[in-house]
């Protein structure tokens, strides 16, 4: 049976999230139903490199298809182009091995998250409006308390699908880019809300109503601070999922600028 690698990029504000849902909207979702369209078939295997929330978008989304039979991986990107909605595309897909996985084999992941500095006309979907003025140095120091291996349990909620909350985190990157304040988190996985609440610990850190000592903290013991700071989903996305023998991530840039 023919295994394909695909990457994926979809603006996620439409959907409920990645993975499929009874009476719901999905990326998962209409993928299936693409190669349905374009091919005759149901896919036999269709699985993401992790989930993203109801309305977190991509850029580098990877999965796994498997057919009952092959096609050419050029023909079927196109014909599952032509059937899919215009804010999900696929940029390229390849044959590879069955052993490849798109989740088990990963291994790291990156999320760029963008706060705006400025009301937006163009950006709202893609954004989340601060208003109030951040220090961008405060939000660098915070950001250096939460790299390593750490029990994230106060940045999650309960998920059946969890078994640790131990997280290593290989960088957070704080970077000024015009009306942009962009954040960047590299890791080997994360758990759900992970990066929106670390988003929102470091605006309130910006804001000065957090300090490096408080964001330790929550690292140490489990508090309700970071989860009543989540970002939304509308800054974040899946910006990059690395394989092995694969470069890691490049410099950071703004994903939609305004």
């Amino acid at each position: 049976m023919p295994r394909y690698r695909l990457a994926i990029e979809y603006a996620g504000t439409r959907y409920s999230g990645w993975q499929v849902q009874k009476n719901a909207r999905t990326v998962q979702g209409e993928l299936l139903r693409a190669v349905r369209e374009a091919t005759g078939e149901s896919a036999t295997d269709l699985q993401g490199s992790g989930r993203t929330d109801a309305g977190v978008h991509a850029v580098g989304q990877v999965a796994h298809l498997d057919l009952p039979r092959a096609v050419a991986p050029e023909l079927l990107r196109r014909q599952m182009n032509d059937v899919l909605p215009a804010d999900i595309n696929i940029l390229g897909i390849e044959a590879v091995p069955h052993r490849f996985h798109a989740r088990r084999d990963a291994v790291s992941r990156s999320y760029v998250y963008q706060v705006a500095r400025r009301r937006t006309a163009f950006g709202k979907p893609f954004v989340w409006w601060v208003k109030d003025d951040l220090d961008v140095r405060a939000m660098r120091e915070a950001a250096g308390a939460l790299v390593g291996m750490h029990d994230f349990r106060s940045f999650t909620d309960s998920d059946p699908d969890e078994v640790s909350t131990d997280v290593l985190v290989d960088a957070v990157e704080v970077k000024e880019d015009g009306a942009l304040i962009l954040v960047r988190v590299t890791g080997s996985h994360f758990v759900w809300k992970m990066v929106r609440r670390v988003v929102g610990v470091l605006v309130e850190a910006g804001r000065g109503q957090l300090g490096v000592d408080q964001v330790e903290g929550f690292l140490e013991a489990h508090s309700l601070v970071p989860a009543r700071v989540t970002a939304p989903a509308s800054g974040l996305f899946l910006e990059r999922v690395v394989y092995p023998g694969e470069q890691g991530v490049g410099p950071l840039r703004a994903i939609t600028p305004i």
